[in-house]
């Protein structure tokens, strides 16, 4: 599912490459934010979508720097100037699509934004940089605009994504948020994309827990998407951590919830899928943890709901089944799933077949002689005798004047073994 982490976007242009008409002032004076190194990067995740593979490997290659003041030179691009694994074609087209945001980028009032409302930048190499963002191997984004008091690097280090459907049943926003609560609890992080639905009970979960949550968006940090789900931003920019790689004012477009749901698979030590349909976009984020080589995991529903086809899909695929946080937990912190429980240890475990017989053959009120439950156990009475003794001392028979009986159980192990073994005499 490479592809999906992002595509190498083309599109026409001159053979002379000529991006340069978008530019006509660049090759005379570059702006001062041109030359610092972090404002840059910030320019570039203005200048570029998350999904442009040729901007990611065309700044990587010369740093922010030098990749703005080659997009300012006048001069055409040629084949001498391409490096190892960049095409010649798309790079000059990606000059041409880049070109035509300079006039709208400026680092220096994006930052201002986002620092008028608490927020932050973290780059590369800061120490808030999420270190499984390694995973997008090329697909990094060049910043995150961050809000909220907790340190993002911490509150991924122990996490994991519950998403789902935006229409989701009654059920599914239950289970998430029983999720979450129960990662809270155990001091992880929920990472979410504050969707309706499953992503919104999720967040409200971890904050109802008192824990962090980390909300990605497909837009700025400065806008609510869906309006609806304002005051739960608002509440998890003050509490968590509210986190997105496209610049303040940029809108949510389609293309962006894809390129998002790779930060909320790379954020998170393991990814479930709560509830989705078949079709479900939060499938997308659970591919997209399988292609980085994390867990998933995924929840099932009554197989009659159509809101828990995408889960069912996916368990057939191999995720893992979870069925609440203590789960959930097991796939973040790598841990083996528990063995099957046995039922708890009864009295007459461990009995061999001429024991269970005489057992069978033992009434729960009046006693029979042992002439009696020999014949009724299908037994020659001389073999009897020494398995009452023996079901005596394990608690199971006891001896009364006119023969033997079942030893009085609690009601809570007599219904039990009234289960385990079927009907007695």
């Amino acid at each position: 599912m490479a592809a999906a982490l992002g595509r190498r976007v083309t599109g026409p242009v001159d053979a002379s490459g000529g991006w340069q008409d978008a530019l006509p002032e660049l090759g005379r004076r570059l702006p001062r934010w041109a030359g610092d190194d972090r404002l840059a990067m910030l320019a570039w995740s203005r200048l570029a979508e998350p999904e442009d593979l040729v901007a990611k490997g065309f700044v990587a290659a010369r740093g922010g720097c030098a990749a703005l003041e080659r997009l300012a030179s006048p001069a055409p691009v040629s084949a001498s100037e391409c490096l190892p694994g960049e095409s010649l074609a798309a790079l000059r087209a990606g000059l041409a699509r880049w070109a035509g945001r300079w006039q709208e980028t400026d680092p220096e009032r994006d930052l201002a934004r986002v620092q008028a409302l608490g927020g932050r930048v973290v780059l590369d190499g800061d120490t808030e940089w999420p270190g499984r963002l390694g995973l997008l191997n090329g697909g990094e984004p060049f910043a995150l605009w961050v809000r909220g008091p907790v340190d993002l690097a911490a509150a991924c280090e122990r996490s994991a994504a519950v998403v789902g459907a935006r229409a989701a049943t009654a059920y599914g926003e239950r289970i998430a948020a029983s999720i979450a609560v129960g990662l809270g609890d155990a001091g992880a992080t929920t990472v979410s994309g504050a969707a309706l639905g499953v992503d919104g009970a999720a967040h409200r979960g971890a904050l109802a827990a008192g824990a962090p949550t980390v909300a990605v968006l497909a837009c700025g940090v400065d806008r609510a998407y869906p309006a609806s789900h304002q005051r739960l931003l608002r509440a998890v920019a003050e509490e968590g951590l509210v986190v997105s790689e496209v610049p303040p004012g940029s809108s949510p477009m389609r293309r962006r919830f894809l390129q998002r749901n790779r930060l909320i698979a790379a954020f998170s030590g393991a990814t479930v899928v709560v509830e989705a349909g078949w079709r479900s976009g939060s499938l997308s984020t659970a591919g997209l943890a399988l292609d980085l080589g994390l867990p998933v995991g995924a929840v099932p529903g009554p197989v009659t709901s159509p809101s828990s086809e995408g889960c069912h899909r996916l368990l057939r695929s191999g995720a893992v089944c979870v069925t609440g946080a203590a789960e959930v937990l097991q796939l973040v912190d790598a841990l083996a799933p528990d063995p099957v429980r046995e039922a708890p240890a009864r009295p007459h475990d461990g009995l061999d077949p001429v024991q269970v017989a005489v057992l069978d053959a033992l009434p729960l009120a009046s006693a029979r002689p042992v002439e009696r439950i020999a014949v009724t156990a299908g037994l020659a009475a001389v073999d009897v005798p020494p398995v009452l003794r023996e079901l005596s001392r394990r608690g199971l028979a006891a001896r009364v004047s006119d023969g033997w009986r079942r030893a009085p159980l609690g009601p809570r192990e007599g219904a039990h073994r009234e289960w385990a073994g079927g009907p007695r005499a």
